[in-house]
């Protein structure tokens, strides 16, 4: 969570969205009836309740390396612990994080059905979606996996292209082995076509208050998020801050997405117990409309 750009870059690349961060109107919605950062939300109509801010593991994530994976395995347990003792119960790993086993041995000695885990098939490699599954639940050591998504999703054709994986999750959402299943995109027209989709449970999608590392500008991609939460879709916001990249502005954005009815949680990529404690308690002040 290095800062990477200053105030100024900050706000020159929020000229759109900058002015709403300080709307008496924003904070007067701000959470939704929330009273903290890990009260219980569902994502879309899946069902599924979780913490509104979850803790994600693939900060710089690839080739089965991420910047959570470097801190070691008891390192790591730690910071998902103490995320999980502060009241944090929603998990976010993928294949190319290599952070499954990971989080088996962190989460080992807590009730399965106490958090939920959503994980990312990496389709660009993969063969065998059945296979990928099989391979995630003995990694996780779990009996199902709450969310599974086809990961970063490009192409407005992949609901063609991607035929024979969304039948392969889709048979084990039938089956209980996943509970959800939809798309982590990084594409602006995908996202704006998903919500007419009906195999799309839930996406992850990237927004934040600067425009960056997203698939377009906070006015572009707002309404896009708008229209999949009015048709029931699950929305989780990923990139809050940028990858760090925009972490020096890091509670205006916080609370510029928690004005956001159309986003029903967010995931973060904390590196350690403290920056987790920090974000709780920039969201506590931001909800108590401080």
């Amino acid at each position: 969570m290095t800062p990477r750009i200053t105030r100024r870059q900050f706000i020159a690349g929020s000229l759109a969205t900058g002015a709403a961060l300080y709307s008496p109107a924003l904070f007067a919605k701000t959470g939704r009836g929330l009273k903290s950062l890990t009260d219980r939300v569902e994502i879309g109509r899946t069902g599924i309740k979780v913490s509104y801010l979850g803790l994600g593991t693939g900060t710089v994530g690839w080739n089965k390396v991420s910047n959570q994976t470097k801190l070691g395995p008891m390192k790591f347990a730690r910071m998902i612990n103490h995320a999980y003792d502060q009241g944090v119960n929603y998990f976010d790993c993928a294949d190319i994080y290599g952070t499954h086993p990971y989080l088996r041995t962190s989460l080992k000695h807590i009730p399965r059905e106490n958090y939920v885990i959503e994980s990312k098939i990496w389709f660009r490699t993969s063969k065998d979606a059945q296979a990928d599954l099989d391979r995630f639940l003995q990694e996780l050591g779990t009996d199902y996996i709450d969310i599974l998504y086809l990961h970063c999703v490009t192409d407005q054709k992949w609901a063609t292209d991607l035929r024979a994986m969304e039948d392969v999750l889709e048979t084990a959402k039938q089956k209980k082995i996943i509970r959800s299943h939809g798309i982590s995109i990084h594409n602006l027209d995908v996202l704006k076509s998903a919500s007419t989709n009906p195999w799309v449970d839930n996406v992850l999608a990237r927004i934040n208050p600067a425009g960056v590392m997203m698939d377009g500008k906070p006015e572009e991609v707002v309404p896009a998020l708008t229209a999949l939460h009015k048709a029931g879709k699950g929305v989780t916001g990923i990139k809050i801050l940028g990858e760090g990249k925009i972490v020096e502005r890091r509670e205006e954005s916080l609370r510029y997405v928690l004005g956001l009815d159309c986003v029903d949680a967010i995931v973060i990529g904390f590196e350690s117990p403290a920056q987790i404690d920090e974000i709780l308690a920039m969201g506590s002040k931001a909800l108590a409309g401080k």
